[in-house]
């Protein structure tokens, strides 16, 4: 093992720390062309991102409208349908009770005739 002395020591904890220093004050500062185009890249890919996600609410938007439209369609089909089958059975019931009367008078028409 190497014995440093503390003198040594301290001059690598200093130069160590100087080094540190350097690099830091090497970084680009926020007005240098690299970074603002950087950062002007990344507002493109955030914007262009925000625009997707525009677009893909709006194409959900549209799609739940048309899913709701269909659903209001077949309801409305049904309930035509309902109605439909509603007067018909109304129709063919009052026939029905017209063609029982009429075998009802025709009995009693019948039992009037034999007496």
């Amino acid at each position: 093992m190497k014995h440093k002395d503390f003198g040594e020591r301290l001059q690598v904890s200093q130069s160590a720390k100087q080094a540190m220093v350097a690099k830091f004050r090497q970084r680009p500062g926020p007005d240098d062309p690299a970074v603002s185009e950087r950062r002007a890249a990344r507002a493109a890919v955030s914007a262009a991102r925000e625009v997707r996600l525009a677009e893909r609410d709006a194409k959900r938007l549209a799609e739940e409208a048309n899913l709701a439209m269909a659903r209001e369609a077949h309801a409305a089909d049904q309930a035509a349908q309902e109605r439909r089958a509603a007067a018909e059975k109304e129709e063919s019931d009052a026939r029905h009770e017209m063609e029982r009367k009429a075998a009802r008078d025709a009995r009693y028409a019948a039992r009037k005739a034999r007496k």
